[in-house]
C-alpha cells in the first residue's frame, strides 16, 4: 500500500515536472476559490433549502413588483415619494428612503438582465453571512455611495467633485447594493477572481465614464473593503485571545470554528469542517470515527462492526 501510495503521488517536485511553481500556486488559489465560494455555498443551500436565500428571492420579486407599479401612473407616483432618492432632497427622506431605493432599478437600464446578478449578490451574501449582516452590508454601501455623492457634489467639479446638476439625477438603485455586497463576500472568502469580475470591473468602468453612477458605486466598493478588513482582522484579534486565554497554541483552529460566524473567513480551510462546527463533513466523520472506536473496543481491529 505504500508502494502504491508513493507511486501514484510521487515527490511534490515530481509531479508535474513542466509546470513551474507560479502557476502550481495559482492553481491551487484558484481551486481554493470555487470551494469556498461555490461548492460551500451550493452546499449550505442545499442544508437550509430556500430559507437560506429567502432574503435574496425577497430582492428580486421586490424589484420585479417595483418595476410593474412604475408602469401604471399611480404606481409610478407612489415610488416616486417613497423610493426615490436624488442629491437635493433634505437628508432625512434619504435615510428613509434609501431601504426602498434598493429595489427600484435605474430607469435607463434594463431590469430583467440584472435580477440574476442582483439575486447571485444576495444569495451568496446571505449564505456566507446570514440576513442580518447581509442586510446591513447592503444598506450601508448603498447609504455611504449617497452620501458619499452628496458630498461630491456640494464640493463641485473644481475639486473633484461632480457637478451641481447632478443633484437632480436619481440614485443607482440596487446596482450599489451588488457591488458592495460582492466586495464584501470576496474579501471575507479570499476570493480574488470574484473581486476583479464585480468590484474591479466597476472600478474600471468608473474611471471610464466618471458619472454620479460611477461615483456612487467607487465608494460602495471601497466602504465594503473597509467593512471586510475590519471584520477579519477584529475576528482574528478574538480568536488569537481566546487562543492565548486557553493557553494552549493549538486552540487557534479550535476556536475558529467556536466563534467565528463567517464561512471560509480566516486560515482554516473551509471545505472541512471541524468536528465542533456541526457540519455535514463534521458529522459524517464523528460518525466514521465513533465507529472505528467501536471496532477496537469490540474486536480490537479497525473493522467497522458487522462488515464482512
Amino acid at each position: 500500500m505504500a508502494r502504491a501510495v508513493e507511486g501514484r503521488t510521487g515527490p511534490p517536485g515530481r509531479r508535474h515536472p513542466g509546470i513551474p511553481g507560479f502557476v502550481r500556486s495559482v492553481g491551487r488559489v484558484l481551486r481554493g476559490e470555487w470551494r469556498r465560494v461555490v461548492v460551500d455555498s451550493v452546499r449550505e443551500a442545499r442544508r437550509r433549502g430556500v430559507p437560506g436565500v429567502s432574503v435574496a428571492l425577497f430582492a428580486a420579486l421586490a424589484v420585479i413588483v417595483v418595476h410593474g407599479l412604475v408602469q401604471t401612473v399611480a404606481g409610478a407616483e407612489a415610488v416616486r415619494l417613497t423610493g426615490e432618492v436624488r442629491a437635493d432632497l433634505p437628508l432625512g427622506q434619504v435615510l428613509l428612503r434609501t431601504p426602498v431605493s434598493l429595489f427600484i432599478a435605474a430607469p435607463e437600464l434594463p431590469v430583467w438582465p440584472g435580477l440574476p446578478k442582483l439575486f447571485l449578490a444576495f444569495a451568496l451574501a446571505e449564505l456566507t453571512l446570514g440576513r442580518t449582516r447581509t442586510l446591513l452590508i447592503a444598506y450601508g454601501t448603498s447609504l455611504a455611495g449617497t452620501l458619499g455623492a452628496r458630498v461630491m457634489i456640494a464640493l463641485g467639479p473644481d475639486r473633484l467633485g461632480l457637478p451641481p446638476e447632478m443633484a437632480h439625477v436619481l440614485d443607482t438603485g440596487p446596482s450599489a447594493a451588488v457591488v458592495g455586497l460582492f466586495t464584501y463576500v470576496a474579501v471575507v472568502l479570499r476570493a480574488p477572481v470574484l473581486f476583479a469580475v464585480t468590484g474591479g470591473i466597476v472600478v474600471v468602468q468608473s474611471l471610464l465614464k466618471p458619472n454620479l453612477a460611477g461615483r456612487e458605486h467607487l465608494i460602495a466598493v471601497s466602504v465594503a473593503i473597509v467593512l471586510a478588513v475590519v471584520r477579519r482582522q477584529r475576528q482574528s484579534a478574538a480568536i488569537k485571545w481566546a487562543a492565548d486565554q486557553r493557553g494552549c497554541p493549538s486552540a487557534t483552529h479550535s476556536l475558529f470554528w467556536e466563534s467565528s460566524s463567517l464561512r471560509g473567513s480566516t486560515e482554516p480551510d473551509a471545505g472541512s469542517a471541524h468536528p465542533s462546527g456541526g457540519g455535514p463533513r463534521a458529522r459524517g466523520g464523528g460518525r466514521r470515527m465513533a465507529g472505528r472506536r467501536a471496532a477496537r473496543r469490540v474486536g480490537g481491529e479497525d473493522r467497522v462492526p458487522g462488515a464482512r
